[in-house]
């Protein structure tokens, strides 16, 4: 046992992990309830909060030992996370939650090289299982032609596969037990149940 507790030690940047203890609110009260390996590199401003109900979260885990890619973990001024059960994200990503923006992770995990960028509202069901080199972002970042909904919330529901290379943009809601093909581009809401692939994203079963 305690050669298992040396070996997760060893693997994990122990300034980032206590940088991360220090805004995380554990309901659960259980201990390593939040742990950032190394090659975790965070910002962090005033007030930004992590909430874990029941489980763990774990940043830039490794599928093998010495890993080598380095994972970018930015929450902005008020932003917020909440875990409702234990949630893994792999090495080699992005996350950004920007000022009083909202991330909400149920429970499951997500392969290499994420890039989610939350500006308002993602919500991330339980039991999702999300793909390698996948972007999720709820906003356009600027206006075109006057447009002034630039941002909008992503909701994706329980049990849901995301194959590599789909990028799921703003005000998409997808819905419990749905597959994302892989390298598909999902601009509309997916009903539940469904598979949906392609560019943009089409519905093959329902």
């Amino acid at each position: 046992m305690n050669g298992i507790f040396y070996l997760v030690m060893a693997k994990l940047s122990i300034i980032s992990t206590i940088r991360l203890y220090r805004i995380t609110k554990n309901l659960y009260n259980r201990s390593l309830f939040v742990k950032a390996y190394k090659g975790s590199f965070l910002s962090i401003a005033r007030g930004a909060k992590i909430v874990l109900k029941k489980g763990k979260l774990s940043i830039n885990k490794g599928w093998v030992r010495n890993d080598p890619f380095p994972f970018l973990f930015v929450m902005g001024k008020n932003a917020y996370i909440e875990v409702d059960r234990s949630f893994d994200i792999y090495s080699g990503g992005k996350i950004y939650v920007n000022d009083n923006a909202h991330l909400s992770l149920g429970g499951g995990y997500i392969n290499h090289n994420i890039n989610i960028s939350v500006f308002k509202k993602v919500t991330i069901g339980t039991e999702c299982a999300i793909g390698e080199n996948v972007v999720i972002r709820d906003s356009d970042n600027h206006t075109i032609n006057g447009n002034e909904g630039i941002s909008k919330p992503i909701v994706i529901g329980d049990h849901v596969w995301i194959g590599s290379n789909v990028t799921i943009l703003k005000g998409v809601s997808i819905g419990d037990g749905s597959v994302v093909a892989a390298g598909s581009i999902v601009i509309n809401d997916v009903p539940a149940g469904s598979l949906v692939g392609g560019v943009p994203a089409l519905c093959f079963i329902s």
